[in-house]
């Protein structure tokens, strides 16, 4: 399957058309309690991401959370 994540074309093999966001997560290695997900401009809610099937040429952006800081 061909998607478009964070405005790079990637191709992944292992996606087929009943596969989920969540699927994609994991095969990327994302943990599900540090990232933000949109699929073609919508925001996919976490509660969402395993019944939200991918389609090709879907438009991905994965955003992180990053903590830190110190005093």
């Amino acid at each position: 399957m061909q998607l478009l994540i964070n405005g790079q074309p990637r191709t992944f093999a292992e996606l087929t058309e009943t596969s989920s966001v969540l699927d994609l997560l994991t095969l990327l290695g994302l943990k599900g309690d540090r990232v933000a997900l949109e699929r073609n401009a919508d925001i996919v809610p976490r509660s969402s991401w395993a019944d939200t099937r991918l389609t090709e040429n879907d438009k991905i952006e994965i955003v992180h959370f990053v903590g830190g800081g110190c005093c």
